[in-house]
């Protein structure tokens, strides 16, 4: 007859097989957190994903919606549109591993249908005005004129230069456009060496500036004040100039502070020279070189014609000045000092003895004679490195009276 198990032993093999239940319960309770874990890291990663994703290119969603405007507006008129300034772009992905995405961020193959309407390159800053006091003046200047010098030589040290004697300060905008106007005939050894000390002075003074030669053809008699009237017009043709100087070419300045502008007043830069014992020879005087505005000038009617010969122009402009309200700047005598190229005078251009009848009568006479009677013929201009040289004829000197 079988004995019957006892009942420790059938609790025994539950309590063991209720255990290992428990244990796959957990286990699958643990796989099925770690599923979940990594489910819930991709969609993670994945949302990360499309927020970088769309970051990059949300700079870029005007071009989408600028293009479905302007094909939704176009599809029955595209010209249209095209007046009323819709721009149409189109992309061209043939391009081999060549996406939409790089093309935005490139700008590559983006190709308007229509011309855009602004200029998309940004306009350069405007310069600041130049200084009053340019920084870079050098003060008092050895000059002297016993080296021999080539324009060969001036050109080199003057690269900055233009054709036709033109310079424009590149980091400042100047106050004044100059033009200087210089008399000619005969003269160029003193030229050369004119241009070789002005134009590192001109540039050290943050000037925008021209210099006109104007050159009398034949072997009449000379006038200076005529081929200056003469300077100021042919220079207006060239740019639109709004101060002038007026400078004799055997006349170099000896401190780059005497600063060729213009001023509120007529100016005269030549106050003392070597010949004059470095002094003004009288009150009076407004010789060698000048300046005036342009309205200054024509408030005086420009210079006399009728001064043939040597002498006498100058004190008629001083009297024009002085009868027309104005009065004449100077420097300060220090700075105003020139040396003169020492040479024998000019033929043809002899003293004029009529000179001192003409300063009597020059209230009489600066209203008919002067810029608004200038006749001339012009023969050439022609360009140079450094200069504009003008030929001009200029006529004759009427006969003077026969004296009896």
């Amino acid at each position: 007859m079988p004995v019957a198990a006892p009942a420790s032993s059938w609790l025994a093999v539950a309590g063991r097989s209720s255990t290992s239940a428990m244990t796959r319960l957990m286990l699958g309770r643990t796989l099925e957190r770690i599923c979940k874990g990594v489910l819930l890291l991709c969609l993670l990663h994945f949302l990360i994903m499309m927020i970088l994703y769309f970051d990059v290119y949300t700079q870029r969603f005007d071009l989408f919606s600028r293009f479905n405007n302007g094909r939704n507006g176009s599809r029955n008129n595209i010209s249209g549109a095209a007046g009323n300034g819709h721009h149409f772009y189109f992309y061209n992905l043939s391009r081999p591993n060549a996406t939409l995405a790089s093309y935005l961020a490139t700008g590559e193959q983006l190709v308007p249908s229509v011309q855009p309407e602004t200029n998309q390159t940004p306009s350069p800053k405007p310069l600041p005005p130049c200084p009053e006091i340019p920084p870079g003046l050098v003060g008092r200047l050895l000059i002297e004129f016993s080296s021999q010098m080539t324009m060969e030589r001036v050109q080199k040290e003057n690269p900055n230069v233009t054709e036709g004697g033109r310079y424009t300060p590149p980091d400042c905008r100047p106050r004044w456009k100059v033009a200087i106007i210089i008399p000619f005939r005969h003269r160029e050894n003193h030229l050369k060496y004119w241009l070789h000390y002005l134009h590192p002075i001109l540039r050290r003074q943050r000037i925008d500036y021209g210099i006109y030669i104007i050159n009398q053809l034949g072997e009449d008699t000379f006038n200076r004040a005529k081929l200056l009237n003469v300077g100021y017009t042919e220079a207006m043709k060239e740019a639109e100039y709004d101060c002038f100087i007026f400078s004799d070419v055997d006349l170099i300045p000896m401190d780059d502070r005497n600063l060729y502008h213009c001023y509120d007043q007529p100016r005269h830069f030549a106050i003392a020279m070597d010949k004059f014992g470095f002094r003004l020879p009288y009150a009076g005087y407004f010789g060698g070189v000048s300046g005036l505005s342009k309205k200054q000038f024509l408030k005086i009617n420009g210079f006399p014609n009728e001064y043939w010969g040597w002498g006498g122009e100058d004190d008629d402009i001083y009297n024009r000045i002085t009868l027309n309200g104005m009065k004449v700047s100077r420097p300060d005598v220090r700075i105003g000092r020139y040396r003169m190229i020492k040479h024998e005078r000019d033929k043809h251009n002899e003293p004029n003895p009529q000179r001192f009848n003409k300063i009597q009568n020059t209230k009489n006479t600066m209203k008919k004679d002067g810029i608004s009677s200038l006749t001339y013929r012009l023969v050439q201009v022609k360009k140079y490195p450094l200069y504009t040289n003008i030929s001009v004829e200029i006529g004759k000197p009427p006969p003077r009276p026969f004296k009896g």
